[in-house]
């Protein structure tokens, strides 16, 4: 493992690619520009919360870990995830997030660092812009290898508001404020990748629908093209070994996703 460098991994739950475009967000617009993206990622059925970030984090579908609904239970074959394996290569992880059900996405033992704060469905993206102090503080006094950013209240809004509301929007562009703000506290050489576990429709989603499973990826730091567009079908599952990648960790065999190519 490469221990030099940094990987962030920001999720905007229930972000549509056609809302990250209408939205106001010149944090991620930069860093499209700047790196390589796509607007055509695939999450997995059901296009849940939970589920989805399961398998974003153990490399497997739902079939495999056996989450369909967001009340966890454990696997009955345990997969190693994507903190599991850092720490294994003896990296420092650190996980921030304001939606109390992600607590066990991650093993006893697996974080150097865990912080939630109870607070994605408070009004305004309030919970969001307190998250991003928090993890921005934190960051700046202590590096790790790999750091998940988890901002849920865009997700809260488009489940009061709808999908592609005025509210959901300025959802979007609340995270990526505080997405400009966290990078702030990063080292120079840190890796981002933003994405989203599901989009949505009216006011719900976890349909097979386009409008529930189409994601964005961006990916921005060394070595990464510049205004690339990633050319290769992209699934949730391919982001943990993305991560092993950069970091020069061996993915293990379990996982069935494949590593993003950058060229």
């Amino acid at each position: 493992m490469d221990k030099s460098k940094t990987v962030i991994l920001f999720l905007i739950d229930g972000m549509r690619p056609d809302g990250l475009l209408k939205a106001n967000t010149p944090v991620m617009d930069h860093l499209i520009a700047a790196g390589v993206h796509t607007l055509d990622a695939r999450t997995i059925m059901p296009s849940v919360t939970l589920p989805c970030i399961l398998s974003l984090f153990l490399g497997v579908t739902p079939e495999r870990h056996g989450n369909t609904t967001n009340v966890y239970t454990p696997p009955a074959r345990p997969v190693p995830g994507l903190f599991d394996v850092i720490q294994a290569a003896r990296g420092k992880t650190a996980s921030f997030y304001n939606w109390e059900e992600l607590r066990d996405v991650s093993r006893p033992g697996s974080l150097n660092a865990s912080f939630c704060l109870k607070n994605c469905y408070a009004p305004d993206g309030v919970g969001d812009i307190e998250l991003a102090n928090l993890t921005t503080s934190w960051l700046r006094k202590n590096p790790v290898n790999f750091a998940f950013v988890y901002l849920g209240y865009t997700d809260a809004a488009g489940h009061d508001f709808g999908w592609m509301s005025e509210k959901y929007l300025q959802g979007i562009t609340i995270a990526d404020r505080c997405i400009g703000q966290i990078m702030s506290s990063l080292p120079e050489n840190s890796t981002v990748i933003i994405t989203s576990d599901h989009g949505g429709h009216a006011q719900s989603h976890g349909t097979d629908s386009d409008d529930d499973m189409q994601t964005p990826v961006i990916i921005n730091g060394p070595g990464i093209p510049k205004g690339g567009i990633i050319s290769q079908t992209v699934n949730i599952t391919d982001l943990a070994p993305t991560v092993t990648g950069i970091l020069g960790i061996k993915s293990p065999l379990e996982w069935i996703g494949k590593g993003i190519h950058f060229s």
